[in-house]
């Protein structure tokens, strides 16, 4: 019997997941990620507050995905621009995504809610430089390759398995199954709880 070898897609996944893996064994981050999450997140639901999200492009794709999640262990979660999106205040928390640092809408936005009172939790992987930090009560830092440091022009570089901010992006979805995981417990939801929160309009 010939032995058995691992196809192409097992390699390239097992290094796509190295590399995401990787990004959470940085241990020159001040400000993790994972913590900042699950503790603002944790204080709004306490102070009956909202989750709002945001981000731009795949980030914010990958800040949907958590907004979901989030409505599926209770709480009151909404996407910015979503047209039953409502107003921000006080007792409420605006979750965005910076990766390289500052977008023009995320500043925006940022600066809404801060004006209106809400909390503005940031994630990025520059919490030390970029226009969006300075709206920002918190900043997560996710120390992971963005738009920003992308070497896709050296032309003597090797060709990136996470091009672009891929790796960000990618690392923003595995963070966020942590979160949703750890606020399961803190929030005392059940699998079965959070399951009859899924829309069943499918």
């Amino acid at each position: 019997m010939a032995e058995s070898n691992p196809t192409e897609s097992t390699l390239l996944a097992s290094k796509i997941c190295n590399q995401i893996s990787s990004v959470f064994s940085n241990t020159a981050t001040q400000t993790p990620a994972l913590e900042v999450l699950v503790q603002e997140i944790t204080a709004a639901a306490t102070r009956n507050g909202k989750v709002f999200v945001y981000g731009v492009g795949r980030e914010g794709l990958m800040l949907k995905a958590l907004s979901m999640r989030l409505f599926h262990l209770g709480l009151s979660a909404h996407c910015v621009f979503d047209m039953n999106t409502p107003p921000i205040g006080p007792p409420d928390l605006l979750i965005a995504s910076a990766g390289p640092g500052g977008f023009s809408t995320v500043d925006a936005i940022c600066g809404v809610a801060k004006s209106n009172g809400a909390r503005v939790l940031l994630l990025t992987a520059q919490p030390e430089s970029g226009s969006s930090v300075k709206y920002a009560s918190v900043v997560a830092h996710i120390p992971a390759q963005t738009m920003a440091d992308d070497n896709a022009g050296d032309a003597e570089q090797d060709r990136p398995l996470l091009p672009m901010g891929s790796l960000y992006e990618g690392a923003m979805l595995v963070l966020f199954e942590m979160v949703v995981f750890k606020l399961a417990d803190v929030l005392k939801q059940s699998p079965e709880a959070v399951r009859t929160r899924h829309t069943n309009l499918e």
